[in-house]
């Protein structure tokens, strides 16, 4: 789906604001979808989230994160991440028997959200949520300290960006992607389109086209838990080879705005088109499935 410029403005200025997969990686990760799926499943999403505008991805995309402190949605503060309990650099790797809390985590919560989607017996506000969570997970799962437990996925990490002291996690969710992108001003929706535009044709004809053939394969909606284990692996890895290539103590204090940032930003841009396309794809398989149409077909 193409955005129109005049459907950019006028749209953009009835989202909901966001400071900042901090929001601006969300609500990339959800446009760069809409750009990739069928016409049918985005008639069938807007359908569910009652928003027939090209933002109906994009505006729900941080909802997740607005109500998980919530006193009615904190049951879900766990279903973000999952911790792999491993020994990075030595050792990176998920299990989900392992590092899945019992009350759920990123990977169960795909699974369960997705098989609500998939069940037209419930009611259109249960599947309108659980909709606004599976656009939102699979954003995280692909955000390499959302599945990890050091420090709480860096969240105990003390460093330094731009000489202020911030944590490795919020390094991660936000400060290098406004970085890359440049002051956004309280307008991450602007800027999320910007950014989806570049990424989307970089999948098409660009650095990400021939890999992006790739990205989509073994996902099976009747079995989410292998699916979404696959995309933590991944990202997990990234733990060992770019987030403390040299292990946690040595990072602690350090500036990161600098060579840090360098190494950092292909591996986030990477991270975020194939959360992107995988949406997509998802998606796609939830609303042909659950509409009794053909599967994926094999180019998107």
């Amino acid at each position: 789906m193409k955005f129109s410029q005049k459907a950019i403005a006028l749209g953009v200025l009835s989202l909901p604001r966001a400071m900042a997969w901090g929001s601006l990686g969300h609500i990339t990760v959800a446009y760069i979808a809409s750009n990739f799926v069928k016409e049918d499943t985005a008639a069938y999403f807007q359908d569910i989230l009652k928003n027939d505008t090209e933002h109906y991805l994009a505006g729900v995309a941080t909802w997740a994160d607005s109500i998980r402190y919530t006193k009615w949605g904190h049951f879900s503060s766990n279903f973000h991440f999952i911790d792999a309990k491993d020994t990075p650099p030595t050792y990176c790797g998920v299990d989900f028997e392992r590092d899945c809390k019992k009350d759920g985590c990123v990977v169960s919560s795909i699974q369960n959200y997705t098989s609500q989607l998939l069940d037209t017996s419930l009611w259109p506000s249960r599947r309108n949520q659980a909709a606004k969570f599976v656009i939102h997970f699979l954003g995280d799962i692909h955000q390499p300290l959302h599945v990890e437990n050091v420090a709480h996925g860096g969240n105990g990490i003390h460093v330094k960006w731009n000489s202020n002291e911030v944590n490795l996690h919020h390094v991660w969710d936000t400060s290098i992607p406004e970085k890359m992108l440049g002051p956004i001003h309280r307008k991450p929706y602007v800027a999320s389109i910007q950014w989806a535009a570049n990424l989307t044709e970089q999948i098409k004809s660009g650095k990400y086209e021939s890999d992006s053939k790739l990205w989509t394969g073994g996902l099976s909606l009747d079995d989410p838990i292998t699916t979404a284990m696959g995309w933590a692996n991944e990202s997990n890895a990234l733990v060992c080879t770019h987030v403390f290539p040299e292990g946690p103590d040595t990072i602690v204090g350090q500036e990161l705005a600098g060579d840090y940032y360098e190494k950092a930003v292909p591996v986030i841009e990477l991270q975020v088109a194939k959360a992107g396309y995988r949406l997509a794809a998802w998606l796609d398989l939830i609303a042909e499935k659950a509409s009794g149409t053909s599967q994926l077909d094999d180019e998107l």
